[in-house]
């Protein structure tokens, strides 16, 4: 039987190491940050230079559709990604995501532009004022014509002038981006 005097540190209290909670915790954020790799095309996992096995995993996981087999899947993604840094792979779930929210946002803009558009002829002029160098004669042209469009019955109606002005007004504040971006 063994005594240990109160004031003497033993073994077991060494805190230096994370908790059993902690690693479960770290273990269920490479889970979904697993989960978060699955969203990324082909084309974005190449740069990050994964090893083939956690690769196949991915693809496989993409593959699952079954409830269970699919948590499994994911677990074992999981512990595949403990032998890999995180720091590059939550970069590019990141960027990626991030490019998804500005594109998207890009669109609910062009589709806000294009309601203004049709609504009224002042908001012509403010799109030029804000929009320099935008040609103005081809948007005056596909206003007319997605204006017409509208007020046509419905059976008559082709829609290609309203897209062709969504069109137009997307490819101009994209353009307005890049030039924003550049300076």
């Amino acid at each position: 039987m063994r005594h240990h005097d109160a004031e003497t540190p033993s073994e077991d209290d060494d805190f230096d190491r994370p908790s059993k909670s902690q690693k479960k915790r770290d273990m269920h954020d490479l889970q979904d940050l697993g989960e978060d790799l699955l969203t990324l095309p082909a084309s974005r996992l190449e740069p990050l230079n994964l090893p083939e096995i956690l690769l196949e995993a991915i693809r496989d996981a993409k593959k699952i559709t079954a409830h269970e087999g699919r948590r499994r899947q994911m677990q074992y993604l999981g512990k595949l990604m403990r032998r890999e840094d995180p720091g590059p792979i939550r970069e590019a779930v990141a960027a990626f995501k991030l490019g998804h929210a500005q594109d998207s946002l890009a669109l609910h803009q062009a589709e806000g532009w294009r309601e203004r558009l049709l609504s009224s002829d002042n908001e012509l002029q403010v799109f030029v004022k804000e929009f320099a160098g935008t040609d103005v004669q081809q948007l005056r042209s596909l206003v007319r014509a997605a204006r017409k469009d509208a007020s046509a019955a419905p059976e008559q109606r082709s829609g290609r002038a309203f897209r062709e002005l969504f069109q137009f007004i997307k490819a101009t504040l994209l353009s307005a981006s890049k030039d924003a971006a550049d300076e």
